[in-house]
């Protein structure tokens, strides 16, 4: 079952002015940073809230690190902005294969590890009203299972 909105993805040109700009304007801290080889992003997680499930929602901006990574497509079709917005999952298998029930493509056969070693997977975005949509188990979570 989906359970929280778990973050909002922001594609931008340059991570650290992005940054930067959320720091100073909302008084949003980087809680992580790391870079992703596989998905060609450098990205930071910056804390807006935590849930009673022990959960935290958080906007991830994303700088591609190569021209050819999904994000840097994204970024030079459609310049900086939203990208995706993640939903919290207590189980990613499950709900993605139930959601590929409902005739949903979901991007990846099986789940990949995301951000802070979670369990991610996407919705095709034409099948989600124009919305590309992650499903993410956090790392916490997933050991529980």
């Amino acid at each position: 079952m989906l359970t929280r909105i778990d973050h909002i993805g922001i594609a931008c040109f340059d991570l650290d002015a992005t940054v930067e700009f959320y720091r100073a304007t909302y008084g949003f801290e980087v809680t992580h940073t790391e870079v992703n080889e596989e998905q060609g992003v450098r990205e930071a997680m910056l804390r807006i809230s935590g849930t009673s499930d022990g959960g935290s929602s958080y906007l991830q901006l994303l700088e591609a690190t190569r021209e050819d990574s999904a994000v840097g497509k994204w970024l030079a079709k459609n310049g900086e902005g939203v990208h995706h917005i993640a939903f919290g999952s207590e189980d990613v298998d499950g709900d993605s294969e139930a959601i590929r029930d409902k005739g949903v493509r979901v991007l990846y056969d099986a789940p990949r590890i995301g951000t802070m070693g979670s369990r991610i997977t996407f919705l095709h975005p034409k099948d989600c009203h124009g919305v590309l949509t992650e499903i993410v188990t956090s790392a916490s979570a997933s050991e529980d299972h």
